[in-house]
């Protein structure tokens, strides 16, 4: 079978166009977090695209020793970051705190289906 130039110009676009929206496809993926501090702490999950979990100005609540986990949609291979700080003092935080200003080393994660942990201790 012959392809012309502008057919194979066309499957090759299709071929792309295919391979970014499966690179961008949406993830479900779980967020396990533990609080091991010994006083409530507050959690929010920010993604390299500037979408923040839970959002509208509201955090995950973690009392002294609590744990729970949270389902986040999130674009595959995106990168999320946590930011925690105790309850009421953000001047104690871990991650990228509560400004989303601090570095970290080991607080992001990406965003791929299965459970990311975050254990937070002091």
């Amino acid at each position: 079978m012959r392809i012309f130039p502008a057919m194979r110009h066309l499957l090759t676009a299709l071929a792309a166009l295919l391979l970014v929206a499966s690179a961008a496809s949406a993830e479900t993926m779980a967020f396990f977090m533990k609080n091991r501090v010994g006083q409530a702490v507050v959690v929010e999950l920010n993604g390299e695209n500037g979408k923040v979990w839970p959002g509208d100005d509201q955090v995950y609540l973690l009392e002294k020793g609590e744990q729970k986990s949270v389902p986040v949609e999130c674009t595959g291979g995106e990168r999320i970051c946590y930011g925690a700080w105790l309850n009421g003092n953000d001047q104690v935080w871990w991650g990228v705190g509560a400004d989303r200003t601090k570095s970290c080393t080991d607080c992001c994660t990406t965003c791929a289906k299965g459970t990311h942990t975050i254990l937070l201790e002091r």
